[in-house]
């Protein structure tokens, strides 16, 4: 599990951080145990780092669901209220964020799995065109093309989100 851990350190944390927008040490330990947990389940149909990129996007996921999460989205002190007025309710624009970053997962999640996967690939690993390329083994034109295809998808999907800018 030690070796496991080394090998997709930089990729969970990369991921944590795209999605919650913070690096969080809980998510990444409960990717970990959940990984750990579901070794069984691995099918080598495809790169482990895939894999464990799935399962820390779904414990982000599960995060934003949780009521911990929803704790500490709703709690802020008199200081911080005090702060959050003199620049103009910082703290409202950080949950507007995190809300519209949660529609906008749903919405790469509804995807078709070829397009998902390059989505997520491209955006939240930041892989250039090539890197898919080649991971795939497909053209770069056809991986260009799935991209621009998924980006007018989510944004017919998320054009309500436009506006609250």
């Amino acid at each position: 599990m030690k070796e496991i851990i080394e090998q997709n350190k930089s990729l969970v944390k990369a991921i944590i951080k795209k999605l919650t927008g913070s690096y969080n040490e809980d998510i990444e330990q409960e990717v970990y145990i959940k990984t750990w947990k579901n070794m069984d389940n691995y099918k080598e149909q495809g790169k482990f780092s895939q894999w464990i990129g799935a399962l820390t996007a779904n414990v982000c996921r599960d995060y934003f669901k949780s009521r911990q999460y929803k704790i500490e989205a709703s709690q802020v002190n008199g200081d911080e209220i005090l702060d959050n007025v003199r620049v103009g309710g910082r703290q409202e624009e950080i949950l507007d964020a995190k809300a519209r970053q949660k529609q906008i997962l749903k919405a790469v999640d509804s995807l078709p799995r070829k397009m998902r996967q390059v989505v997520i690939w491209y955006e939240f690993e930041e892989m250039t065109y090539e890197q898919i390329a080649k991971k795939t083994g497909l053209p770069e034109g056809t991986i260009k093309s799935r991209l621009f295809n998924a980006r007018k998808i989510l944004s017919e999907k998320l054009q309500h989100l436009r506006g609250d800018r």
